[in-house]
């Protein structure tokens, strides 16, 4: 049907169908094809995620501008990728959902733009930037202008690292240089069987190298939150990713300035079955272990607690919860996976997790219960000097609030890193089951009185003899006590009225670093 653009009717009448063609930018074929695989559009993604009738669209009419290969005769309004502004809880966001319906979401130079224009806009403004990506990579027949796009997008999330959440959904492929955008961001949330992540597929890998392995086993959601730590949630569907992203964000400041959203206080101080059930959490046998997420439930607001990379190297443990309303990020050592020892995955995920914490100015509380470093050939030469220097790094630069909790093991070099008070921390707690010292007292003794026990009538009674004695003189929480390493001990029934007080008091805390460019993380 014709239209009469001379007539202010006509024209707001044009307006409404080119709107409508860019909504429906994609065939219904393109549409039925993503829904038979269990995936949302990119605009019904945005509908699940952002507050009833909030996105604003930017750019809905931008086309690209290529003539190579037949482009000329498909160019689609939005160009494969939906941008804008909305609410999530009543808070603003940016974000961009690429569409793999329009050219299988592909991105080409406007494609990157749009991206570019989003993000640029978050940052000025302060606010989240929210990602959701599927796309199969970089646009071919746009050669170069595809590449510098990607570097655009790159270097505007390192710019904006630390200054605004940066939030990564793959809800789809996210092929080649496009997986970098993500590993840039604060936060990656991927869908079990149909998020996928690589660098380069499984076809070249085996035309290169003759390895075959399957799509899924590569890059799949599964493999990136147990096997390479790239991806923080994994998520059942879309609707658990997108549920999860809102859940995260409702514990996130907008920005580096901003404080992170507070909820009145709904807990007394006055004791609880949860805190009087802690005198009994540790076992009597120094080698049982136990569940610290209780301990986490106990101490915290509601028993609330959102865990990240919960399936990532899982003798650490880290997440979000509230104390007295106020967003905090907790790490503890769990003593139910490896005996809750230090290795490369979990100095890493830990080192992680507390730089962002401490860029957006949230507290952290360290649980300790560590008997050391994972030892072996392995560890040893993959690198756990330099890596698991970067927890110990993390620790010394923070500048929030730091509170410390040592239940039971605090062994060696690990009790050192594990938020000490020799690396800043501000208030140290310790229950009366804590062993501090250089080494366990088995390993202790075999070492400071082997010649002894050899001699010995009854080498094993006088090893048991000289154990009992080491942990009554040294292994012990009041010799750190006595030299202020630990500020009190406390029953363990008392921890959430110590730890909420401490946090309480240290909110007006101000640190500063020495005045420097940056510092040199050993990477």
């Amino acid at each position: 049907m014709s239209r009469d653009l001379h007539t202010t009717a006509g024209k707001i009448e044009d307006l409404r169908a080119r709107v409508e063609e860019a909504v429906h930018a994609g065939s219904a074929r393109a549409v039925e094809k993503q829904h038979a695989k269990g995936k949302n559009t990119a605009r019904e993604r945005i509908e699940m995620l952002v507050d009833p009738d909030s996105f604003t669209e930017i750019d809905e009419f931008a086309r690209h501008r290529s003539t190579q290969f037949g482009m000329e005769n498909n160019r689609p309004y939005g160009d494969g990728v939906v941008i804008g502004t909305a609410t999530v809880d009543g808070r603003p966001v940016a974000l961009y959902s690429q569409d793999f319906t329009i050219m299988g979401g592909s991105l080409g130079e406007v494609h990157a733009e749009k991206i570019v224009k989003i993000a640029e806009f978050a940052l000025k403004s302060g606010i989240p930037l929210i990602g959701i990506n599927d796309s199969g990579g970089a646009r071919i027949q746009e050669g170069v202008a595809s590449l510098s796009g990607y570097g655009k997008i790159f270097r505007l999330n390192t710019r904006s690292s630390g200054v605004i959440p940066q939030i990564s959904l793959i809800l789809g492929p996210c092929a080649g240089g496009s997986a970098y955008s993500p590993a840039l961001t604060d936060f990656t949330v991927m869908v079990n069987e149909t998020s996928h992540m690589f660098i380069t597929g499984p076809d070249v890998i085996k035309t290169v190298t003759g390895e075959e392995v399957g799509m899924e086993e590569l890059g799949g959601a599964r493999t990136h939150n147990v096997r390479t730590g790239n991806s923080h949630y994994l998520a059942e569907n879309e609707a658990d990713a997108i549920d999860y992203v809102k859940a995260l964000l409702s514990y996130l400041p907008s920005n580096n300035m901003d404080r992170a959203p507070h909820l009145p206080p709904t807990e007394l101080l006055e004791k609880k079955a949860s805190d009087i059930a802690l005198d009994t959490l540790i076992p009597d046998s120094p080698n049982q272990p136990y569940d610290m997420k209780v301990l986490i439930q106990a101490l915290v607001d509601e028993a609330e607690f959102l865990e990240v990379h919960a399936l990532y190297a899982p003798n650490i443990v880290v997440g979000f919860a509230r104390i007295e309303g106020e967003t905090i990020g907790i790490i503890a050592n769990q003593p139910n996976q490896l005996a809750g020892t230090l290795d490369i995955n979990s100095s890493e995920k830990a080192a992680r997790f507390l730089r962002f914490c401490d860029a957006f100015n949230i507290p952290i509380l360290t649980l300790v219960d560590v008997p050391g470093f994972l030892p072996g050939t392995e560890q040893e030469w993959d690198g756990i000097i330099r890596r698991g220097a970067k927890l110990l790094y993390a620790y010394a630069e923070a500048s929030v609030p730091l509170v410390t909790l040592i239940t039971r093991k605090a062994y060696g070099g690990a009790f050192i890193v594990m938020g000490s008070k020799y690396l800043g921390s501000d208030i140290n707690f310790a229950w009366p089951s804590a062993e501090i010292a250089v080494m366990g007292a088995q390993g202790a003794v075999n070492i400071l009185y082997r010649k002894e026990i050899a001699e010995a009538k009854d080498p094993i009674a006088a090893r048991a003899e000289l154990i009992d004695e080491y942990n009554e003189s040294l292994a012990n929480p009041y010799l750190a006590a006595e030299r202020g390493t630990i500020d009190t001990v406390i029953e363990p029934n008392q921890s959430r009225a110590y730890i909420t007080k401490a946090f309480r008091t240290l909110r007006t805390k101000r640190d500063t670093l020495p005045a420097r460019k940056h510092g040199n993380i050993p990477l």
